[in-house]
């Protein structure tokens, strides 16, 4: 009696891991569209009570779905790039109020390459701007040159404020020219001449608002470049003194505001050196106005304001003398922004 149950009871067991392997099978055909199998197994009457138990149970219960949500890696770096081509044209036959025709075209490169994790940043960023304007009476003319490439890097210890190192190098590509009244042309810069290298450590201050912050670094050294001899006095260098480095003070502030399709952009710089004459005070302030027509085109005005007490200009008497530089850039520009690009 014991082997004969033993025979039964092993049966049964094969016959139950027979069906658990089979009746998923089962479900797949007939989730498949093959449904024979599932009703084969339902009518199927030489079943056992226990085996009907199983079959019913596993009848009555879905198989489970597993929703995977794939989980996408925390980023870090965000890289993107802005490019504006501006083109103007005049042409002029037999105009009785003179004038001369002429082409001009500007260009304009942003790039930037940041990193933010935690409490640590670094900000890269290139700026290259050249336009020029050619006269069909008065020949090639340069009209805008400029090559800036910023670095900071900081960490924060208490909210919105940054331990910070800034670093700045600004010079142009091609020699620049003044013009007479009789059309002869003067050379009054060139690629390093001047050249700036600005290095400074100080406290960092952003808001959680995000469209301004300020910078003061009470350590800064700017490292004046003159390369070519007869140009170093005009730029405050002694004519043996190719490299001149100022120690002192810098605060800067940026805003970076936007509203529907117009955006204002301004950094404002002011330096002060702490061993020559520490109150006159150097000012850099750049400007730039955008108001986005469409998907590629765009309204610029772009301004960039100096004052240097150590540049000597000459004016129209010939006379030599700190004054203030202004430049201004307005068109209508064809824009394009690569990446996660912000100005």
């Amino acid at each position: 009696m014991f082997l004969r149950n033993s025979k039964f009871a092993f049966r049964s067991l094969v016959a139950i891991l027979l069906l658990a392997l089979l009746l998923p099978l089962s479900l797949l055909g007939q989730r498949r569209g093959g449904g024979e199998s599932v009703q084969m197994i339902t009518s199927d009457t030489t079943l056992t009570s226990a085996q009907n138990i199983i079959r019913k149970i596993g009848l009555s219960n879905k198989v489970p779905v597993i929703q995977y949500v794939p989980v996408a890696p925390p980023k870090y770096w965000t890289t993107g790039m802005l490019t504006q081509l501006s083109f103007s044209q005049v042409s002029l036959t037999n105009w009785a109020a003179g004038g001369s025709g002429s082409i001009a075209m500007n260009g304009y490169v942003n790039a930037m390459r940041n990193y933010a994790k935690d409490n640590l940043y670094w900000e890269n960023r290139v700026q290259v701007s050249y336009g020029f304007v050619q006269s069909f009476d008065q020949g090639y003319r340069k009209s805008e040159d400029k090559f800036i490439l910023d670095s900071k890097a900081g960490y924060s210890t208490f909210k919105n404020f940054f331990f910070s190192a800034a670093l700045n190098i600004k010079s142009q590509f091609s020699p620049g020219f003044t013009y007479n009244s009789k059309d002869e042309a003067t050379r009054v810069s060139k690629f390093l001449s001047p050249g700036y290298v600005t290095f400074g450590i100080g406290i960092d201050y952003k808001p959680d608002k995000k469209w301004y912050s300020a910078t003061f670094a009470p350590i800064t050294l700017n490292t004046i470049i003159v390369t070519q001899k007869s140009l170093r006095t005009k730029y405050g260098n002694a004519e043996d003194e190719p490299v001149r480095v100022q120690v002192g003070a810098q605060l800067t502030g940026n805003v970076n505001y936007s509203l529907k399709n117009f955006k204002a952009v301004s950094q404002l710089i002011l330096f002060s050196d702490y061993k020559h004459n520490p109150q006159n005070i150097k000012v850099t302030w750049d400007v730039m106005l955008a108001y986005k027509i469409n998907r590629f085109l765009e309204a610029t005005l772009r301004t960039n304001l100096i004052y240097d007490d150590d540049i000597l200009i000459k004016d129209d008497n010939g006379d030599y003398a700190p004054r203030v530089q202004f430049k201004e850039v307005l068109g209508i520009s064809f824009a394009y922004t690569i990446g996660e690009f912000k100005k």
